[in-house]
């Protein structure tokens, strides 16, 4: 079974309680993914802001424009510091994603670091390098340009 971690970075211009704000908030999730992962929220009366305990609902289509059912649970949150998500059910073995935004001045710096396992012991380590590492890449990628476009100059 392998266990895979992918840590990326990125300087947002704006201030740190701007990209709280905007990270915090589970209904810009959509934004910041791409089209083509049918991402769409399923939980109902969703808060504007996350709180430590929150379970938020989801379909995504990550292989074949197959829905899955994806369920994470916020776990963690430092209010304009970090926040955890983690999968309680979902195409992965495990995922746990800490989101971490540090002050650069007038900026911020948005760090994530994503440590999955895929399932299916062998077979999901040998899909991971396959497909699961690019398509995590793409995502994260396509995140970036939705970042910059929302916040200029990042």
């Amino acid at each position: 079974m392998g266990f895979y971690q992918k840590k990326t970075s990125q300087l947002v211009n704006a201030p740190l309680d701007e990209v709280w704000d905007f990270i915090s908030s589970p209904a810009n999730l959509k934004e910041i993914t791409p089209d083509h992962m049918g991402f769409d929220i399923t939980s109902k009366d969703i808060p504007e802001k996350m709180y430590p305990g929150m379970i938020i609902s989801y379909i995504v289509k990550p292989m074949l424009n197959i829905p899955t059912t994806w369920v994470t649970e916020i776990t963690h949150v430092v209010e304009k510091e970090f926040f955890v998500d983690e999968q309680r059910i979902g195409p992965y073995s495990m995922w746990h994603h800490e989101h971490r935004l540090i002050p650069q001045g007038d900026k911020t710096l948005m760090e994530d670091i994503i440590s999955y396992q895929p399932p299916f012991g062998f077979l999901g380590s040998i899909a991971n390098a396959l497909f699961i590492k690019r398509q995590l890449n793409n995502i994260f990628e396509y995140r970036e340009e939705a970042v910059k476009k929302r916040f200029p100059g990042s």
